[in-house]
């Protein structure tokens, strides 16, 4: 008789989510200081393993990098989030290996890792491309992949007690259109910050005292404008940075009611963790539109800018929380 498997541990997927949720809100707090180029090569920085310290390194770093000297300030905050994409590059493959060993989530794991290994190439694209809008774009969004993945490893290894209502199975359907919606919201943010366009409507809600301004939605969307261009700071005139915003602000109103609908819908219908996931979902969702409007009110600032980044995070894996609780119950009823 075939003896039967541990169940997984929790915890190694639960410290890896934290960890994950660390480098999601690092990669912001970097773009968002514009020190996304502090270090000007990858994986070292300046041709060191950490930042040039002493005036005789920082001379020779200058006189190899005479387009961009060094600036400390902004090299420690990129090689931090670099440190910290390491560690949690380290810890995937602790779990990849234990998943082999235990013959479980085999296939979870593995694709974790190769997102990982392209996750750690579009950070280099990223610097060696001087911060193409594309490439940035997709960083963010691979490193929510990463967050969500491992999040529902972590779901997945928790033990789990069905309730004793079965939810309507339609809901199953809305809340996978629900994470649709929202990784589109999360892509437009990510293309906004990427394009410099987050203060291109200084008021809210109107913009610049209209609904709809002029802008310039097809300069506003060029996914790929070539190599060699820098991007820092932004290449897009002022319409075509007022459509990229408007556009995220569109959307938002979208993403407010559906998930608003979803989020009632099961409180409403549902009990247990099922109404704790939505409650969570409604609560995150007035905090995420909060922080957006802030964002625009007080000009952007960095902590502000930051925790709307790590909300947006935390509102998807309170979907992805609801959406597994929907399957896992379906399953264990069925």
């Amino acid at each position: 008789m075939k003896s039967r498997k541990p169940p997984p541990n929790p915890l190694p997927w639960l410290f890896a989510v934290l960890l994950a949720l660390v480098v999601v809100v690092l990669g912001a707090y970097t773009r968002l200081s514009d020190a996304g180029l502090g270090c000007p090569d990858w994986p070292g920085c300046y041709g060191h393993i950490g930042v040039p310290g002493t005036a005789e390194a920082i001379d020779r770093a200058n006189q190899a990098f005479a387009h961009r000297p060094v600036e400390p300030a902004k090299a420690w905050k990129e090689m931090v989030h670099r440190y910290a994409a390491g560690l949690l590059g380290l810890t995937v493959l602790g779990l990849t290996i234990s998943a082999w060993r235990r013959g479980a989530g085999r296939v979870l794991a593995t694709a974790l890792l190769l997102l990982i290994a392209f996750q750690a190439a579009l950070g280099m694209w990223t610097v060696t491309l001087q911060l193409k809008p594309v490439i940035v774009m997709g960083h963010l969004l691979g490193g929510f992949g990463v967050l969500s993945l491992l999040w529902l490893g972590y779901l997945g290894a928790r033990s789990y007690v069905p309730d004793r209502r079965a939810p309507p199975v339609r809901l199953r359907r809305l809340a996978l259109i629900g994470i649709a919606v929202l990784v589109v919201q999360i892509a437009l943010g990510g293309w906004t910050s990427a394009n410099y366009a987050a203060l291109a409507c200084p008021t809210f809600p109107k913009c610049m005292g209209e609904w709809w301004p002029p802008m310039d939605m097809a300069e506003g969307f060029v996914l790929w404008r070539g190599l060699g261009v820098n991007y820092e700071f932004g290449v897009l005139d002022s319409p075509a940075r007022v459509a990229v915003h408007m556009a995220h602000r569109a959307w938002a109103l979208v993403a407010l009611a559906y998930l608003g609908f979803v989020g009632f819908y099961t409180a409403r219908r549902c009990t247990g963790p099922l109404r704790a996931a939505a409650v969570a979902l409604l609560v995150l969702l007035a905090a995420q539109v909060s922080l957006g409007i802030a964002n625009v009110w007080l000009g952007l600032p960095l902590p502000v800018a930051a925790a709307h980044n790590a909300v947006a995070a935390v509102l998807l894996l309170s979907l992805l929380s609801l959406t597994h609780t929907l399957y896992r119950s379906g399953t264990a009823r069925g």
